[in-house]
């Protein structure tokens, strides 16, 4: 069983399962519930934040099935009654599911994602939900940062050594909708479509007896349209190596240390001087979006970027929540909804009722507001909400390619105040006003 068709349905924490327990035996379980998913801050000093990792919700809840095995070791730890077990045994999910697009900004407050249903088919859920939000939407961020960073210059996602073999494939796909034009994971391209990018590594030049069989080799089994590592050795020689041996069309070198800024104005310099003129410079080397802000000025082509895109850049969650927020006083199907949230000190209470959001734009189509509300949508916000039908009934309808969410998200950025895309540390751009019914 791959990863595309595994069951999720441990990828969960214990007390999920102890609360269903609980609720079928007080009658509560069957009761009409809405849980929604959001973040009461952006993580410290960002300014917005993205959503990410919508399409691998889908695919866990539709995954979401005890296995006999799963629910063996479950009775073996005695983590739940048979009562619970039998349950679990027919579990489906047939609820509803709306949230935002994958790509789309978010704020603080923003219902990113609103799970509806019978209180114990939505609340085993909570756990896989968060997980994947939280640590998609976390590279996400940082990647859209980068892209920002680098302007028209193309990004290569190649984090995969950096962190877990499988979020390394999570972080390839949220770097890609976020920006990025390409990654090293083999497995992100199989499962994702990616585009895949890679060449040899310092090992390889190592391996050969001189540099110049290094160069020869790789250009003899790729073409001249490859991208050669010049900074094993000496890299004034490596690139005078490099364009004899290939000629001035080789495709592109790349400096994976040192002062970069410096090392690619010297590069580029050499390069014209041989009549490489088209031969593009692609830097490594631990970058970030300040690293990559600070490249701006040099004669860089594109830029590789592993540890700090799939770390999140510093901030490797988005401290998403999933909290009821309303519930029926009943089992009745037709008893009505009535709002709920947590009421403590500090600054976790939430907001109840079920939400809407949308996106109030100013003159010139700059946003200028998130408002989430309660009750009817006004007039002139119809036309921009942003919630998605994602899951009606427990039908899968919200899939959509990748393509789409990387043209969400630009657009999306697009309509932000230019602040947004500044690496200063700041305040959310856009505030959230709340409308109640």
């Amino acid at each position: 069983m791959d990863a595309a068709t595994a069951s999720t349905a441990l990828l969960t924490d214990r007390y999920e399962l102890t609360m269903l327990q609980a609720a079928l035996r007080s009658g509560a379980a069957r009761r009409h519930s809405v849980f929604e998913v959001f973040t009461r801050r952006l993580p410290d000093g960002r300014r917005y934040g993205v959503t990410a990792g919508v399409g691998r919700v889908l695919d866990a809840v539709e995954n979401f099935r005890f296995t006999p095995a799963q629910l063996g070791w479950l009775a073996d730890q005695q983590v739940v009654d048979e009562e619970t077990l039998r349950w679990l045994a027919d579990y489906r999910f047939s609820g509803d599911i709306r949230g935002y697009g994958e790509g789309e900004c978010y704020f603080p407050g923003s219902p990113i994602m609103v799970v509806e249903g019978s209180f114990a088919e939505a609340v085993i859920l909570e756990t896989v939900v968060l997980s994947i939000l939280n640590h998609d939407s976390a590279i996400a961020a940082a990647a859209s940062r980068m892209a920002a960073a680098a302007g028209d210059r193309p990004m290569i996602e190649m984090g995969a050594r950096r962190t877990h073999e499988r979020a390394a494939v999570s972080a390839a796909r949220a770097a890609y909708v976020a920006g990025f034009g390409a990654t090293s994971d083999l497995q992100a391209g199989f499962e994702y479509g990616i585009p895949t990018t890679g060449t040899a590594a310092h090992a390889f030049t190592l391996l050969h007896d001189t540099e110049r069989d290094a160069f020869t080799a790789q250009i003899e089994s790729m073409g001249r349209g490859t991208t050669l590592l010049v900074d094993t050795y000496d890299l004034t020689e490596a690139v005078r190596t490099a364009i004899e041996v290939a000629g001035p069309d080789l495709g592109a070198v790349r400096i994976d240390s040192g002062d970069l800024l410096m090392l690619a104005h010297r590069v580029r310099r050499q390069l014209d001087e041989l009549g490489a003129v088209k031969t593009r410079i692609v830097v490594t080397s631990d970058l970030d979006e300040y690293a990559i802000a600070a490249l701006a000025a040099a004669p860089v082509d594109a830029y590789g970027v592993g540890t700090s895109l799939v770390t999140g850049s510093g901030q490797p969650t988005c401290s998403m929540v999933y909290k009821l927020v309303a519930r029926a006083g009943s089992d009745d199907p037709d008893a009505p909804l009535v709002p709920v949230a947590k009421r403590s000190a500090g600054a976790k209470a939430s907001r109840g009722g079920a939400k809407w959001a949308a996106r109030r734009l100013d003159a010139d189509g700059v946003a200028e507001a998130e408002v989430v509300g309660t009750g009817p949508v006004p007039p002139e916000l119809r036309e921009r909400l942003l919630h998605r039908e994602l899951v009606c009934g427990g039908e899968i309808v919200g899939r959509e390619p990748l393509a789409g969410a990387r043209e969400r998200h630009l657009r999306s950025r697009a309509q932000l105040p230019l602040s947004a895309t500044q690496l200063s540390r700041g305040e959310p751009v856009v505030p959230t006003e709340y409308l109640s019914s």
